[in-house]
């Protein structure tokens, strides 16, 4: 049996709610150290940090979201 490919726009839904929530800790948390950095140093710290964390609680809200994202 061939699993159903979930919709783009639920993807990018529940890839924001992953994303916006981690950026914005990131921020909050790293801000103080990160505010004399240059803007794209301290953007690549944050993706440095972001992305691997993105990865791992996007795997788990697929999981959490299956039923959803393939109806």
């Amino acid at each position: 049996m061939q699993e159903k490919t979930p919709k783009k726009w639920k993807m990018m839904v529940l890839s924001w709610t992953c994303i916006y929530p981690l950026l914005n800790i990131i921020s909050f948390l790293l801000g103080p150290y990160l505010s004399g950095l240059d803007q794209l140093l301290r953007t690549l710290i944050s993706t440095i940090i972001l992305v691997p964390l993105m990865v791992l609680l996007l795997g788990v809200l697929q999981g959490k979201f299956r039923n959803w994202l393939i109806s």
